[in-house]
């Protein structure tokens, strides 16, 4: 059965997105060392700060607060990894959404993508740690 792909309109559309989008993670050859290695068995409350972070930016719900980047500045994570990254999210977002929300989430997470990478980069490059 076919579904009508709509929006994404309310917390559980974010929860599919969320939860597909890192269920390809979890399986990717790539990324899944990094984020099975720092999460380990957390997955449950990594995936609610999850909700509330795409929450809070999608659907203007304060639902999350914090510092994302702090928690990525150690990883041994390089550009493949960001574009592997986009790649499955985007992949996410178009197998169930569509419209102005859907748009913005995709656009929201390559602005995140690449202020990741460029200060990774600057830290990589400069003799100052990042303010943790």
């Amino acid at each position: 059965m076919e579904t009508k792909q709509t929006d994404i309109l309310n917390i559980d559309d974010v929860k599919l997105l969320v939860d597909d989008f890192y269920e390809k993670i979890r399986n990717n050859e790539l990324l899944s060392p990094i984020f099975n290695g720092v999460i380990k068995d957390n997955w449950p409350a990594h995936l609610e700060r999850m909700y509330g972070f795409w929450q809070t930016l999608l659907l203007e719900v304060p639902a999350y607060s914090g510092t994302p980047f702090l928690k990525h500045a150690k990883l041994p994570i390089a550009k493949e990894h960001f574009d592997t990254w986009i790649g499955l999210f985007n992949e996410t977002v178009d197998a169930h959404f569509t419209g102005e929300k859907a748009s913005e989430a995709k656009w929201r997470a390559a602005r995140m993508s690449e202020m990741f990478q460029y200060k990774l980069d600057y830290y990589k490059n400069n003799p100052a740690q990042p303010l943790i």
